[in-house]
C-alpha cells in the first residue's frame, strides 16, 4: 500500500487561536509532510518495502545506533509521526480524562511534573527530533526523546504523546524560543481524549 497523506482533522486555521497559526500548518502540513510521503513512496517502488504498512516499514529499517538512517527509515518515520502529531492535536485546551490523569499521576507524581519532565525532554533533545510520552513494554509510562525521525514504534513502545521539535514546526510562530513552543504545546494544543485513546 501507498503512503497516503492524510487530511488534518480540522481546518488550517483551526489552532491560529491557540498558538499554532495557519502558515505554520500549510508549510508543516501541506509541503513537509507531503514530501516525505512523495519521497518514501519513490524510496519503496520495486522494494521489498513497497505494499507493507508504514509501522512494517519503520520497524522493518531501523538500524539501532545507526549514525544516518536510510532515506526509506528517514521518510516512513517521518510519515508515522506526522500522522500521529496532527492527531494528538486540537483547537482548545480540553480536559485529561480521569483513567489519564490517574495513569499520569501515578507515574509521574501530578500532571504538572509530567509536563515538565515532557518539556524538559523536548527543550534537551539537540539538534531535531521529537519528545514522547510512550507506554513502555512493561507497561509503565516514560518520557522519552528521539532523534531525527525515530520514533517509539523502533523500541516496541506505545506513543501516547510526540511533539515536533524539528524547527519547521515552531519557527513561524515562536521563531528559536523552543520550550515556549513546547509549553504552549502542552497547555493549548494536546488533544487529551486522544491521548487517552491510546492508554
Amino acid at each position: 500500500m501507498a503512503f497516503e497523506l492524510p487530511d488534518l482533522p480540522y481546518a488550517h486555521d483551526a489552532l491560529a487561536a491557540f498558538g499554532m497559526s495557519k502558515e505554520t500548518l500549510e508549510y508543516h502540513h501541506d509541503l513537509h509532510h507531503k514530501a516525505y510521503v512523495d519521497n518514501g513512496n519513490k524510496l519503496i517502488a520495486g522494494t521489498e518495502w513497497e505494499g507493507k504498512s508504514v509501522e512494517e516499514v519503520v520497524k522493518g529499517t531501523y538500524q539501532a545506533g545507526a549514525v544516518a538512517q536510510n532515506g526509506i527509515f528517514n521518510n516512513a518515520s517521518q510519515h508515522w509521526n506526522h500522522t500521529q502529531f496532527w492527531e494528538m492535536m486540537g483547537p482548545g485546551s480540553q480536559s485529561m480524562p480521569g483513567e489519564l490523569e490517574k495513569a499520569i499521576n501515578e507515574a509521574f507524581g501530578s500532571v504538572a511534573k509530567f509536563k515538565e519532565a515532557f518539556a524538559a525532554a523536548g527543550a534537551g533533545q539537540f539538534g531535531s527530533g521529537w519528545a514522547w510520552l510512550v507506554k513502555d513494554t512493561d507497561g509503565s509510562l516514560k518520557v522519552t526523546k528521539t532523534e531525527n525521525g525515530v520514533n517509539p514504534l523502533c523500541f516496541g513502545q506505545t506513543a501516547l504523546l510526540g511533539c515536533d521539535v524539528w524547527e519547521h514546526s515552531y519557527y513561524i510562530d515562536f521563531r528559536n524560543k523552543r520550550p515556549a513552543y513546547l509549553q504552549n504545546f502542552l497547555d493549548n494544543l494536546v488533544n487529551w481524549e486522544n491521548v487517552a485513546s491510546r492508554l
